[in-house]
């Protein structure tokens, strides 16, 4: 169930018949199909406006506030994407089939948080606020690229899921 190649060459399917019935049936599926894409819009206008400080010096309080509105979301999404692995994979996280995917989001959590931790204590400069989100991006970057390769080898084995990081 890992969709890792089987003995034999083939891919084992990420979803058992039962689990693919769970997850086409569950509003958890909509759910985290509509935050992924609405997460990866604010990340995309959040890298700009980070750049732009860190190169001008100009919209501290916007990067900010967007950092802010990202890790907001990615909480949501995390959540909402518990709830959606306890319903198909009776698991609350790390569920064989998404276990490595979840391991990285911990680490893509972790980050944030560090983020949310050094703006709401002072910690460190603006700029070093600003690298660790940049470093919490990077890390989401790559967990979302998991995603996407996850959702691409079940369609490529006729079943489509709808998660993301």
């Amino acid at each position: 169930m890992s969709g890792k190649p089987a003995q034999n060459g083939a891919l084992r399917a990420l979803y058992t018949p039962a689990q693919r019935k769970r997850r086409d049936e569950s509003v958890w599926t909509l759910v985290q199909g509509i935050l992924a894409p609405i997460q990866f819009l604010i990340f995309c206008v959040s890298l700009v406006l980070v750049i732009r400080f860190l190169t001008s010096g100009k919209g501290e309080a916007a990067a900010h506030i967007s950092i802010l509105m990202k890790t907001l979301t990615l909480y949501t999404i995390m959540i909402t994407g518990s709830i959606w692995e306890k319903v198909v994979f009776d698991a609350w996280l790390f569920a064989k089939p998404f276990f490595w995917e979840d391991v990285f989001s911990m680490a893509v959590l972790a980050l944030h948080t560090a983020y949310l931790l050094m703006l709401f204590n002072g910690w460190g400069t603006a700029h070093q606020q600003m690298f660790v989100a940049l470093a919490a991006y990077a890390t989401y970057v790559i967990n979302a690229g998991q995603f996407v390769w996850k959702l691409r080898m079940a369609r490529l084995q006729g079943h489509t899921p709808m998660v993301a990081a």
